[in-house]
This record gives C-alpha cells, structure tokens and sequence, in this order.
C-alpha cells in the first residue's frame, strides 16, 4: 500500500494534487477565501525538534499554496495560525476527533487570529482533511527507530533547506 511520511514536502505534493485535481474541493470551497496555517509543536520523540508549520492559501475554492512556512511568515502572510500537538493534529487527520470540538476544548489553539473568523472556516475542516489524507500517512510514532531516525534527519534536511 502506497504511504507518505506525515510532515513531509512529499506529503504536501500529494495533497495539493489531489485538492486541485478533485472538482469537489473546488465545489465545497467556492466561496471560501483564506490564508491559514497549521503549526505542530515540537515532539523529539516524532522527529519534530521545533515547531513546524504548513499552511493553505485558497482563494475561492482554488489552491493557491500548500507549504511549509517559517514562524515569521507564517504570521505575516496567514490570517490564522492554529497550533497542536502532533499526536492531536493525527486524531484530527484520522478522524478520530473533530476540529471544531478540539478547538472549542482549547486542545487546538489561536495564536494568531480571530476566534469568529476561524469559527467561520470551521465547517469546511472535514473537506480539508480529506485532501490532506488521500494517500495513507505514516505517522512518526508508528515508524520503526531506524525509519524515526532517517525521518528525524530528513526533516532537519529540508528545514534547512526551505528555510523553516
């Protein structure tokens, strides 16, 4: 079965393919317009050593951007910036829990936006999450010490190189 590691340039490809690829997500985000970015905090034991953050920009229903960003561009260039652990953000990705309520118990965060404006976005989290997992993710905690090793050093890699 085909997987791509969580967290990854690759990872980002595949989705951004597949959104734009989808006429659904057009469809469903249509008259959705916004810049956001998703931050998972630093876990040593996934590989993440310092924070990490991707963010979508769409602009009426069309992708625009899925990439990484620094911490610094992600605030200047985003209208929010939600923030998690990485094992929360898997629960959502899973579909194990729902954004609107882990966000509403305070387990995803705001650091940077307006709480009605996320609320108004809300509804189309299900939909995202589709995008981001039509290929199956393999989740660091899942990886064996040698794959965590390998991804660890593949993550520094092109952190360096992206510059984030």
């Amino acid at each position: 079965m085909e997987f791509v590691r969580l967290l990854t340039p690759e990872w980002l490809e595949i989705s951004a393919e597949f959104y734009r690829s989808t006429p659904k997500f057009k469809n469903e985000f249509n008259r959705l317009s916004v810049n956001i970015c998703f931050q998972f905090t630093a876990e040593p034991d996934w590989g993440i050593d310092k924070d990490l953050t991707y963010g979508a920009f769409v602009e009426k229903g069309e992708l625009l951007r899925l990439e990484f960003f620094s911490e610094q561009d992600a605030k200047s260039e985003s209208e929010f910036i939600l923030s998690a652990t990485p094992q929360e953000w898997k629960k959502i990705l899973r579909k194990e829990n729902k954004f609107i309520t882990d966000f509403m118990l305070g387990r995803i965060t705001l650091p940077h936006g307006s709480k009605p404006g996320i609320l108004k976005v809300a509804p189309h989290a299900n939909s995202f999450v589709d995008a981001l997992t039509s290929v199956e993710i393999k989740y660091p905690d899942e990886m064996s010490q040698d794959e965590l090793e390998e991804y660890r050093d593949y993550v520094q890699s092109f952190r360096s190189e992206l510059g984030v």
